[in-house]
């Protein structure tokens, strides 16, 4: 065939949107216009010389970008696709599943080229009736159309019902289903059927409000291609689908309706969220062990983290981990279950580190690995993390994380070659530090967020639904020496222990006796600053950096006795003495009354070059209201 367009190619694509199957596919060439990328995709559009229509290449096409073997100006023959409506633009637009390369880049567009040159370019539409089969000759370029057919596209049950009836191959049978890949979803399109794993699984729950009572679940959802998309189903449809979906297993799904997602409750990147309801069809594939999604990361870099601590999106990260901690038992609270955790130190390009906490088997198998190549700084890719404000900035894995040692993805090789040329020489900071004195890296900085004491002691209202967090400026002013000031804690897992029968500890935590315990400080500081006052609890790491010493050292002073006692001395010294504090604010309630608790969460010193700069820019805004 000559390397030209298909006559009406984009006429032939309208009328059919969805073929039921590849092998049905009638001769489409169509030129590539306008190629551009868009994130890890790729945009186009698609002409025939007489038609243009907006076109993306499904992802796995990308690397067929980036090799140059699909070009602009370029001819491509479409193997499989799907055309969906945006009634919003009243528009449409082809999405691409597989094609074949015909011609690199042509001199000039197709319709263009016709008319400058006065080409009789084979693009006239042939009067034809699509009710009879038309052969062009193959010397031109032309179309093949078959005999007129009802484009039906085929549900879960259909599928299933299908193969379980056909002892036809699997490959044979692989090119007569049609699934439509999640990319190509939106919600203004129809019937549709997706192959799916199912990577997450949520618990039961149930909700009560205006309209009533009832009961939800949702599922993680993943195709071939690494895409993914949260499943949600209600009452009927949640009791109906929650036994039959299991975690690991790959579906066929059918009759399910999309909607925009809400950004405050998804957790996968993805700008639609599914709803299944009691008629949605949900088969599950047989025989597919070998249906592995590939895992799609978005990294975010270290030091960006700050705007996401304790929200609800998710983060993917990727760093070379420097310290590798021992498995530590943690016994829950709501079950009082034991649990493993282990903590690991990863650092990236941005020359910041983070602890990420690894649970269960992630904490006890990829954890232990870790170990084991501690030594040779392995680099570590996790996929959906949750950010918490444990020394500032934590991660923390759920059950459905993702851990991959040492990828092969070009991030990682990246990143390799930076710590091998520079990186392991590069003094390293913790992101939770928080002495960024701007916020244009987007890291959550010691001086964001900054309030007066007064202002959050004037607002009894702060943290009534939930905890908030603010910075502020102030100074100790006020440490009771008569306090409780600690507390005898397990070496293991940091709770309180007894005095043992007989002699030693008793961890209630661990359910063990042990000989030694360490003290660990619990103690109230009185903190001031311009506005007024406030009452601030504090704990142990922070409670080192006031006080400048651990609680075992200070018992040692408290113990000595005579005048210009250690003790009292050491408490002096930590009055006065600046703080930029990170605080919680949460109501509590005591003897039937609430009250506000404050907490420290994290401490630092002032850094009066960043705090002058601060200043300066509040000044700046005060002559500008003026």
């Amino acid at each position: 065939m000559a390397k030209s367009v298909t006559s009406d190619a984009i006429s032939t694509l309208l009328a059919n949107p969805s073929p039921d199957s590849s092998s049905e596919v009638p001769e489409i060439v169509v030129q590539v216009l306008d190629l551009k990328s868009t994130g890890s995709k790729y945009m186009f559009t698609a002409t025939d010389g007489k038609k243009k229509l907006k076109a993306l290449l499904q992802s796995s096409l990308s690397s067929e970008v980036l090799s140059g073997n699909i070009q602009n100006f370029g001819l491509i023959r479409i193997l499989d696709y799907a055309v969906n409506d945006i009634p919003s633009k009243n528009e449409k637009f082809l999405i691409v599943i597989k094609c074949e390369i015909v011609s690199s880049a042509l001199e000039a567009e197709v319709g263009n080229e016709e008319k400058s040159e006065d080409i009789n370019f084979p693009l006239k539409k042939p009067k034809i009736d699509m009710d009879i089969k038309i052969e062009a000759n193959s010397e031109e370029t032309g179309i093949i159309l078959k005999p007129k057919q009802e484009w039906v596209a085929k549900s879960a049950a259909q599928i299933v019902h299908e193969q379980n009836g056909n002892m036809a191959p699997a490959a044979r049978m692989a090119m007569t289903r049609r699934v439509h890949p999640l990319v190509s979803l939106n919600p203004y399109q129809g019937n549709w059927t997706i192959k799916v794993r199912v990577t997450g699984k949520g618990n039961m729950r149930t909700y009560k409000n205006a309209r009533g009572e009832g009961c939800v679940f949702n599922v993680e959802l993943t195709d071939e291609d690494g895409t993914q998309i949260q499943a949600t189903m209600f009452n009927e449809a949640a009791k109906k689908f929650f036994d039959k979906f299991q975690l690991g297993k790959v579906y066929y799904i059918s009759k399910g309706t999309l909607k925009v997602a809400n950004k405050q409750f998804k957790t996968v990147q993805n700008d639609y969220e599914m709803t299944l309801n009691e008629n949605s069809e949900v088969e599950e594939a047989c025989n597919e062990s070998n249906f592995i999604p590939q895992t799609k990361f978005n990294f975010v870099p270290i030091d960006q983290l700050g705007p996401y601590v304790n929200s609800r999106e998710l983060v993917d990260v990727i760093g070379v981990v420097q310290n590798v901690s021992p498995t530590m038992s943690i016994r829950r609270k709501s079950d009082n279950e034991t649990i493993p955790k282990r903590d690991i130190t990863i650092a990236d390009e941005t020359k910041k580190t983070v602890v990420v906490s690894l649970w269960n088997d992630l904490a006890t198998n990829v954890g232990q690995e870790l170990l084991d190549m501690s030594d040779n700084s392995p680099i570590v890719a996790i996929k959906s993390l949750r950010v918490g404000d444990f020394q500032g900035v934590s991660l923390s894995t759920l059950s459905r994380s993702v851990v991959m040692v040492n990828p092969d993805t070009p991030e990682s090789k990246k990143l390799r070659s930076w710590y091998d040329s520079e990186g392991k020489e590069v003094s390293m900071a913790s992101v939770g530090s928080g002495m960024s004195p701007t916020s244009n890296t987007g890291t959550r900085s010691m001086y964001s967020d900054r309030v007066s004491l007064s202002y959050i002691t004037k607002n009894p209202s702060l943290g009534e639904d939930k905890p908030v967090f603010f910075n502020t400026k102030a100074y100790i002013s006020l440490i009771k020496p008569d306090q409780t000031m600690w507390y005898r804690a397990c070496n293991t897992c940091n709770k309180k222990v007894t005095d043992a029968v007989g002699s030693g500890y008793w961890c209630e935590g661990c359910q063990k006796n042990y000989d030694e315990c360490s003290l660990r400080y619990i103690m109230v500081v009185k903190a001031a600053d311009a506005s007024g006052e406030a009452w601030l609890s504090v704990f142990n790491e922070q409670a080192e950096k006031i006080i400048g010493c651990s609680a075992d050292e200070l018992d040692k002073m408290k113990s000595q006795e005579g005048e210009g006692n250690p003790y009292q001395m050491k408490l002096k010294e930590a009055t006065w003495v600046p703080h930029i504090f990170r605080v919680s604010v949460v109501q509590q309630e005591y003897m039937n009354e609430k009250r506000q608790r404050i907490t420290v969460r994290a401490v630092a010193p002032v850094d009066f070059a960043a705090e002058s700069r601060v200043l300066l820019e509040e000044i700046s805004k005060m002559k500008v209201s003026q």
